[in-house]
């Protein structure tokens, strides 16, 4: 089957597409034909190896596992042992340890039935992203009815799903985008939307309930100024930095920070168990969630695509097909 490999960490010319064996799901695990993946910052991050923090889980002098991607939607071909979910011919999306590929061997636990509205392409683009977003609203920022939240990085990935997840939740919403993006992000139902290209932010006057900064790099203090009294802030992901932190400094010192005061301060891990892509695709059902597609790409043109993902003006999500 053909992938995308790579045997050392670097820039996206370490991507390379190569013939390699299909794997046999083990106990547990099914065989997906993949049909579309998406590719979100964690690909970058797993293709560079930045930060060093991460790599004694990914390899320390290479990737442990050598082929990228972890979102994906597809058909299931095989079923391992002890796998009663799913069955061949089953329409999946979810993800997985190297869904660059024609083939990927994925938990059963990481799938869920794929939305009948959505077509593989859209799935692809939901489960890392989206349940990034679901899992900072909810469990973190523990939005409710009627808050203000904002969302930075609102016409990004993650913040695309952010805006449209915090209004399903019923908060009233601004989003924080650059000027190309502004459209979308009132399309997809913010209720304002800070330019910050062009606007002062923070500016003192306004302060919110929730605060996501999704890979932002503002100073910790500017973003408490704009957070209430008792408010939520919270990570997700960061960039900048150096080498061996990355953007994870601010989030490690917020945390830390987060018990001495009012104001709560949260980072964590995303995951993408089925009960989220479950409830997910109830709201796709619903029509409160629809994904946001930048651009597709082949999957021979994968190192094309993280090279776009890293110039940062991506609006939504990027989709290899396969």
């Amino acid at each position: 089957m053909r992938a995308v490999v790579q045997d050392r960490y670097g820039s996206p010319d370490v991507l390379e597409v190569r013939d390699i064996g299909t794997p046999a799901p083990r106990r547990g695990e099914v065989l997906v034909r993949v049909f579309a993946a998406g590719v979100d910052p964690s690909v970058w991050h797993l293709m560079t190896g930045v930060p060093y923090l991460v790599r004694p889980f990914l390899g320390v002098r290479r990737p442990r596992n050598r082929v990228r991607g972890i979102d994906l939607a597809g058909r299931v071909e095989v079923v391992g042992p002890d796998v009663t979910r799913f069955r061949p011919g089953d329409d999946v999306f979810g993800t997985c340890d190297g869904s660059f590929a024609e083939y990927a061997r994925a938990r059963a636990d990481r799938l869920a039935p794929k939305p009948p509205s959505l077509t593989f392409e859209k799935a692809a683009a939901v489960p890392v992203s989206a349940c990034t977003a679901l899992q900072a609203l909810r469990d973190q920022g523990r939005v409710e009815s009627g808050q203000q939240v904002l969302v930075i990085g609102a016409g990004g990935g993650v913040g695309t799903f952010a805006v449209q997840l915090a209004k399903a939740f019923g908060a009233v919403v601004t989003g924080v985008c650059s000027t190309a993006k502004i459209d979308l992000v009132r399309a997809i139902g913010a209720d304002d939307v800070i330019d910050y290209t062009r606007d002062h932010f923070p500016d003192d006057t306004r302060r919110y309930d929730v605060i996501l900064d999704i890979a932002g790099q503002r100073p910790m203090a500017q973003l408490r100024r704009a957070l209430s009294d008792r408010g939520t802030l919270v990570f997700v992901g960061g960039e900048g930095g150096g080498r061996w932190l990355g953007g994870l400094d601010r989030s490690l010192l917020a945390v830390l920070k987060s018990p001495f005061g009012a104001q709560r301060m949260r980072m964590f891990i995303a995951t993408s168990p089925v009960e989220d892509l479950q409830q997910l695709t109830g709201l796709v059902e619903a029509g409160k969630l629809i994904p946001v597609i930048d651009r597709t790409y082949p999957l021979s043109q994968a190192a094309e695509a993280v090279k776009y993902l890293a110039e940062g003006h991506v609006r939504g999500k990027i989709v290899l097909t396969v």
